[in-house]
């Protein structure tokens, strides 16, 4: 038996990894490739892999893969990203869940003539979204921190109640028709277990962590203490409530990861690569058993449900968690409508209660179960996992990020005028005070040195569009600045200057400087002589801006300001056009060339529509 495991196990292995290089180039969620992978591995083809393969150990694999994985997404959720979309994560676990449950036991039952109860297990389980599919998502479609948050929690917190929701009606309703309220009894018995299997586990480990067994500095046994954590608190909350495990990894993963602990980073870069590798073996095994027969038996029904969740269910969903949330932008809130693949969760849970109806003489119950779960999770990965950064560049949900070194006064004011244009600000702070300060007031932080180039690289400079050294010491600013501009191929960098006899020496290695003194007496003149303009000035981003571009839309060049006054929206004006670095005020008769670049004031909506009808792919 072993010997024939092997070059299952190997192949298994060997294509997820294969396949993570690929993702990673072609830049798209390697989930995907993992679905393909497995369908072909699968008896649908090849037959490598078969329901018979792992035997009775399927579900001990599966689940202590899922509890890695759930451990390792919960783990790098820290309570303060969760505050900067503590509202909308919520809903988005809560309403928003509950408008998936129901919506699709309603669709299950209306197109495939399912029993109620079937119905309202298919329900729940396609709740789920999970880390499996998610993390993969955001690796590839770079999105602001309180939208990945949100993303993140959501998929995480459901996967953890979808699959004890699942087993509770599968036990209570399906096979022992025990009524809601046992069934309502043994949802609250199990979710309890795995919270109080978490917290002991997470205290066991972390009184280790911090006790003379553990050297400070001994990584690799905080690494291994960490991941005992996870299959630890998982074991022992299934051992007293099937799918209590979720729930104990869950919780475990959280609390220890909002505690002091050493070797954090070491610690979380472990966790993520134990998490790829079990994430590609699990998901190409179960991707193996897809029942293509199943699903070819549900006929227009399947396409009908797949339908109603991805284009009423889901956008439904997300609305309704981002109303009224102002730090949503419309981008933001299409994106997460669009985006929802199911995972593990129902594919695994899915795939055991099918044998188990089977093994009960419910043949046709179980061919239905797995076939309608199979059915939603290949089409929601092959469309809303596969095409995930297309539908990010198509939104524009992807904003320019901008890296500020310094979270300061100035950092800080620098980084809130940019994010209310919508834009993505990156702060690097090393000081304790400065970085709670910082956190607290929402913006997004990377820790570290900004004149060490491991910090820049953590903080993803090679993504970015703009880098800005905002600290009080020159000299700091000076080399994180060179280090952005000669090691990462930054082309806009922008420096504070607070000595202004350095200002040469940052003109000198490409670097705009900004002197301190300088624009604090132009700030006070315009105070004193245009006191009006200055405070408009300085409210840029509520509902009025200034922006400039270039000029590449065809049909644009070679016309006077009179004859694009069509062009451009009411609330916005052209204040000033530059042609080869000379700047006017333009007159009515001055005409735009290909490649001017055009300043527009006015109400921020206006500007925008202008910009974009100027330079369409800005």
């Amino acid at each position: 038996m072993s010997s024939s495991l092997l070059p299952v196990i190997a192949t298994i292995l060997v294509s997820g990894l294969a396949v993570q290089l690929l993702a990673h180039r072609l830049r798209v969620p390697s989930v995907i490739f993992y679905l393909a992978i497995g369908v072909v591995l699968g008896p649908e083809v090849l037959g490598v892999v078969t329901l018979e393969t792992f035997g009775s150990g399927l579900e001990i694999i599966v689940g202590l893969s899922v509890a890695i994985i759930v451990f390792e997404g919960a783990f790098a959720l820290e309570l303060d990203r969760i505050r900067r979309a503590s509202t909308v994560s919520l809903r988005l676990v809560t309403v928003s869940a509950l408008v998936m449950f129901l919506g699709t036991a309603v669709a299950v039952r209306t197109f495939e003539g399912a029993s109620w109860e079937i119905a309202l297990l298919v329900g729940a389980l396609l709740v789920a979204t999970g880390p499996t599919v998610i993390t993969p998502i955001l690796g590839v479609v770079r999105v602001r921190d309180h939208v990945a948050t949100a993303l993140e929690t959501e998929g995480i917190i459901n996967d953890v109640t979808a699959a004890i929701v699942a087993v509770v009606i599968f036990e209570t309703l399906l096979l022992d028709d025990l009524g809601v309220q046992a069934t309502v009894g043994a949802f609250l018995q199990r979710f309890g277990v795995g919270v109080a299997a978490g917290v002991l586990a997470t205290a066991t480990i972390y009184l280790l962590l911090e006790s003379d067994f553990v050297p400070e500095r001994d990584v690799q046994a905080s690494q291994f203490l960490v991941l005992a954590a996870a299959v630890g608190s998982f074991a022992a909350a299934e051992v007293v409530a099937a799918e209590a495990g979720i729930a104990a990894a869950a919780t475990s993963g959280m609390l220890l990861g909002n505690l002091d602990i050493d070797n954090r980073e070491e610690i979380e870069r472990f966790a993520q690569n134990t998490t790829l590798i079990v994430l590609s073996f699990v998901f190409i095994s179960l991707a193996a058993l897809i029942d293509v027969a199943a699903i070819r038996s549900l006929g227009l029904g399947a396409v009908a449900l797949v339908a109603v969740i991805m284009l009423v269910l889901r956008p439904l969903g997300a609305f309704i968690a981002t109303a009224g949330v102002e730090r949503f932008t419309r981008a933001e809130r299409l994106f997460i409508a669009s985006v929802g693949p199911r995972g593990i969760i129902p594919a695994s849970v899915a795939t055991l209660f099918a044998i188990e109806l089977e093994l009960a003489g419910n043949l046709a119950a179980g061919q239905l179960l797995v076939g309608t779960v199979f059915a939603v999770i290949f089409a929601t990965v092959a469309i809303e996992a596969g095409l995930a950064r297309q539908i990010g560049d198509v939104l524009g949900v992807t904003p320019m990020r901008t890296i500020i070194v310094g979270g300061g006064r100035v950092g800080r004011a620098l980084a809130t005028r940019l994010e209310n244009r919508g834009e993505y600000v990156v702060i690097v702070e090393h000081d304790d005070d400065e970085l709670e300060r910082t956190r607290a007031e929402g913006f997004t932080v990377y820790e570290g040195d900004g004149s060490d180039a491991e910090t820049l690289r953590g903080a993803r400079v090679d993504e970015a569009k703009r880098f800005v050294a905002t600290t009080a010491d020159d000299d700091i600013n000076l080399l994180a600045c060179q280090l952005a501009k000669t090691k990462f191929g930054v082309d806009a960098v922008y420096a504070r200057v607070n000595d202004p006899t350095n200002v040469d020496a940052f003109e000198s290695v490409g670097v705009t400087p900004i002197d301190s003194a300088t624009a604090t007496a132009v700030a006070i003149d315009d105070e004193i002589e245009r006191p009006a303009l200055a405070h408009w000035m300085n409210e840029l981003g509520d509902d009025h801006d200034v922006q400039e571009v270039a000029v590449t839309a065809g049909g644009i060049a070679g016309k006077t300001i009179r004859d694009l006054n069509s062009e451009i929206p009411d609330g916005a004006f052209v204040a000033v056009v530059s042609r080869d670095g000379e700047n006017h005020v333009p007159s009515a008769d001055r005409v735009i060339e290909r490649g001017d670049r055009v300043t527009f004031v006015g109400d921020a909506g206006a500007v925008k529509r202008a910009m974009n009808r100027f330079h369409p792919h800005d």
